[in-house]
């Protein structure tokens, strides 16, 4: 056999092997793009926007509900939550909504995802006889671990930390901290003596220096409902602000910028809410939704501030959250 036809040969063989052991992933946004939640049809869909709130695209078309979008921290997945399957779990897609597949073989109520800097695991809500409960697990699902009761996990820029809220009592929900290498958790927010409710996922700053979240705190706490508001603190404790005014109605949820000087919220009228962005320097609100009865932020991505590396927590624990917003 002539050399030149066992090179093709191997070429080819080795091409083969290659398309088998790496999958091509799907290509990340090249512009920065808005996943939220929408109900425009009669159920929840995923859908996608520019950060002006343009070009609003429906990726999941799908008559289950499909919420909670979370953004892979190289953009080329989006993961969420979605009942179409006996109940809510967690499934993958790409960045279009092609390709959507399950995270587990094996179902169980799991909801509010969301994934570790390095892309390799994930953090979610999985309900158990009535409880919430925060799970950490591999993104490949062979290894699922109980870590904690609670709901809403977000995880920290550096990797080191996980913030969730607990229903602590009566009138009073808490926002803790855990520590994933030691496993160990603590309250963070706020005092135990003030009564408190928090509707929404905890959200991170890009340096992982401040969290961001809704809070009501005024009793009855069903009565002063629309007092729920945005406010950020530092990751310290100190430093509690209010973002969004406590006078207009109930704000909820909140989405950093990948920069770090601007958030997203949805703003409540009546049962209906729609999605607004704010600058941190004390600008006006913008509202980016117009239509439909529910609107929610899920997650923001932007390739400017995508690194194609996996952090390392045990050498660095805050440089990862800098380089991302630098």
């Amino acid at each position: 056999m002539k050399p030149l036809m066992l090179v093709l040969i191997f070429v080819f063989n080795f091409a083969l092997l290659g398309a088998g052991i790496c999958p091509v992933l799907a290509k990340a946004p090249t512009t920065a793009k808005i996943v939220f939640g929408a109900s425009r049809e009669g159920n929840r869909d995923l859908y996608l926007m520019n950060i002006d709130g343009s070009d609003q695209i429906n990726i999941t078309n799908h008559p289950a509900d499909d919420i909670y979008g979370a953004w892979s921290p190289t953009g080329e997945q989006i993961l969420f939550a979605s009942d179409r399957d006996k109940g809510y779990d967690l499934y993958l897609m790409d960045p279009d909504g092609k390709n959507v597949r399950r995270v587990f073989g094996k179902s169980a109520h799991r909801e509010a995802p969301a994934w570790s800097p390095d892309s390799k695991q994930i953090v979610y809500t999985r309900r158990e006889q009535g409880k919430r409960v925060i799970y950490i697990a591999s993104i490949d699902s062979k290894k699922e671990e109980r870590v904690a009761i609670g709901s809403t996990p977000a995880w920290s820029p550096d990797g080191m930390e996980i913030a969730y809220t607990v229903k602590a009592g009566q009138d009073r929900w808490e926002m803790y901290i855990l520590n994933v290498r030691t496993r160990k958790q603590k309250v963070f927010f706020p005092p135990k003596a003030i009564p408190t409710w928090m509707g929404s996922i905890p959200a991170w700053s890009p340096e992982g220096d401040k969290l961001a979240f809704s809070w009501q705190h005024k009793l009855p706490l069903v009565a002063f409902e629309d007092r729920e508001t945005i406010y950020v603190v530092n990751r310290d404790g100190t430093g509690l602000t209010q973002i969004v005014d406590e006078a207009g109605p109930r704000a909820t949820d909140p989405v950093w910028s990948p920069r770090g000087d601007e958030l997203l919220y949805a703003r409540w009228k009546h049962e209906a809410k729609q999605i607004f962005k704010i600058t941190l320097n004390g600008g006006p609100s913008e509202q980016l939704t117009h239509i439909g009865i529910w609107n929610s932020p899920a997650d923001w991505f932007d390739p400017a501030f995508a690194l194609p590396v996996s952090p390392q927590p045990q050498l660095l624990t805050t440089i990862w959250g800098k380089l991302k917003r630098e």
